[in-house]
């Protein structure tokens, strides 16, 4: 796999720029990207909310599978204010390379007669400016930087593959080194061509990561879901966060909002919550 920094430059210099560069109002740029985006107070509000009717309170423990950035830490710590501290089962760009191994570590860690949260997905950055995939970040001045930048060079990868200019991937046990973002590249490159037909890439890319995302997640639930205790929950949020500049408040666009019994059977799918 070529080095990083050459695939994610390739990706974002070789993308149409979103068509609201001018829009200041940090919400227009958001919803204008992500219709059905909304702030991470009323994501944790309507969660927490929906989520008392089954059980979930001081007893339920909260997880995450989001991208390693440091911009991601925001979510986790407005949950954490209902739920306390999060597991975190997410690497690169959000995947939850913990796996059923790390799942089930989680599950024995809910209180008794408790539930838990996983909150999941992959991220994207809007700058001041409305452009996709940047973000402006804490004490870089003057410039906007990639976000994200394990997403771009997966992007950047994943295209090149694709026209042909790089060979297909030959080894899934990528060296320990750079493993994370070997399997990112791998996991987006079925979605290279919706990436290449889209007409907002850098739009399209979350979506794509998600979708691959949300595979992966339901299948570690599906094998590992048995290890949560009693009459344990598995209440899963699947969904796209969405970085603005500091200050301001992130965003979340919902895809997936659901409650399951430790025996992998729906109990509630919430997404109504959202509309």
């Amino acid at each position: 796999m070529v080095v990083f920094n050459e695939f994610k430059h390739t990706f974002l210099t070789n993308v149409h720029t979103i068509p609201f560069r001018h829009i200041q109002q940090i919400a227009q740029n958001v919803t204008k990207a992500f219709p059905r985006a909304i702030t991470n107070a009323e994501l944790v509000s309507k969660v927490t909310g929906a989520l008392s009717s089954y059980g979930y309170g001081d007893s339920s423990l909260l997880a995450t599978s989001l991208c390693c950035d440091e911009v991601n830490r925001v979510l986790e710590k407005d949950f954490s204010a209902a739920y306390g501290d999060n597991f975190s089962m997410g690497g690169l760009a959000g995947f939850p390379f913990g796996g059923v191994v790390s799942f089930g570590a989680m599950a024995h860690h809910i209180p008794t007669d408790g539930s838990c949260l996983i909150v999941y997905g992959p991220h994207a950055g809007i700058d001041k400016d409305g452009n996709v995939g940047l973000v402006e970040r804490r004490g870089i001045h003057g410039k906007s930087c990639i976000c994200c930048g394990s997403a771009a060079a997966a992007a950047g990868y994943v295209a090149s593959v694709h026209s042909g200019e790089s060979p297909p991937p030959s080894d899934l046990a990528p060296a320990a080194v750079d493993a994370q973002q070997a399997y990112v590249g791998s996991l987006l490159l079925p979605h290279a061509a919706r990436l290449a037909k889209s007409p907002e890439p850098n739009v399209e890319l979350p979506l794509a990561l998600y979708d691959a995302q949300k595979e992966m997640m339901e299948e570690i639930v599906a094998k590992g879901c048995q290890e949560v205790g009693g009459d344990g929950k598995i209440a899963l949020l699947g969904g796209i966060q969405i970085n603005t500049v500091e200050g301001e408040s992130d965003y979340f666009l919902p895809l997936d909002f659901k409650v399951m019994s430790n025996k992998a059977a729906l109990i509630k799918d919430l997404n109504t919550l959202f509309n």
